[in-house]
């Protein structure tokens, strides 16, 4: 994503907590009272118990619901430090390594030094529209498939120097979907692939 070509190799390549409802059940103290008869005297009768409740038990949250929305999380931060590293031009100072393995990590860096080799950078950020459309967890290794429309548009490429906005080459897609893949290792969900498929969407 460096000069045009370069962010022309970039598209053609890629580009929250568990709900938890607590039910709490409650007893109603209740008083009565009684009147005694003619020329008798009034008397209450005693208050009722109210009866040893106890919370109804917490509701688990669905694990499948759960992990979706952990997928999710990773996703956008790994693509929270991808655009910080953009920006500069390099990976330094950011956590693209918390969230992405080496595969995909690969191709990051490829295009980060594209972009520092012609003196370019990128400014703003891509929109998303990510699901998980796929997912393992009863694998060894848990796994998980995120199905992204990815709008690269407003991230434009810019020269570094004078900050003029590179165009892009015509018939190029800007908007596509990308299948990401990602796995839960001990340390939590990692991004592990990244496949832009040319598709408008």
């Amino acid at each position: 994503m460096a000069s045009a070509p370069a962010r022309d190799h970039y598209t053609g390549r890629f580009k929250n907590s568990a709900l938890m409802l607590f039910v709490v059940g409650c007893a109603a103290l209740t008083v009565t009272s009684c009147s005694g008869g003619s020329g008798g005297t009034n008397a209450a009768s005693t208050p009722t118990k109210s009866a040893n409740t106890k919370p109804a038990p917490t509701k688990s949250a669905d694990p499948e619901s759960t992990a979706k929305q952990e997928v999710l999380a990773v996703y956008n931060n790994y693509w929270a430090e991808q655009v910080k590293a953009y920006a500069q031009g390099s990976e330094k100072g950011t956590n693209l390594q918390k969230y992405a393995t080496l595969d995909a990590l690969g191709r990051s860096r490829t295009d980060l030094l594209n972009l520092s080799g012609a003196g370019n950078a990128m400014k703003g950020a891509p929109k998303h529209d990510a699901k998980v459309t796929a997912l393992g967890l009863d694998k060894k290794t848990p796994d998980a498939t995120i199905t992204d429309c990815l709008d690269i548009g407003p991230w434009q490429t810019i020269d570094r120097k004078t900050g003029k906005v590179l165009a892009l080459s015509h018939g190029n897609l800007t908007r596509y979907i990308t299948v990401v893949s990602a796995e839960k290792w001990p340390n939590g969900w990692m991004i592990t692939k990244v496949e832009p498929k040319g598709r408008k969407c």
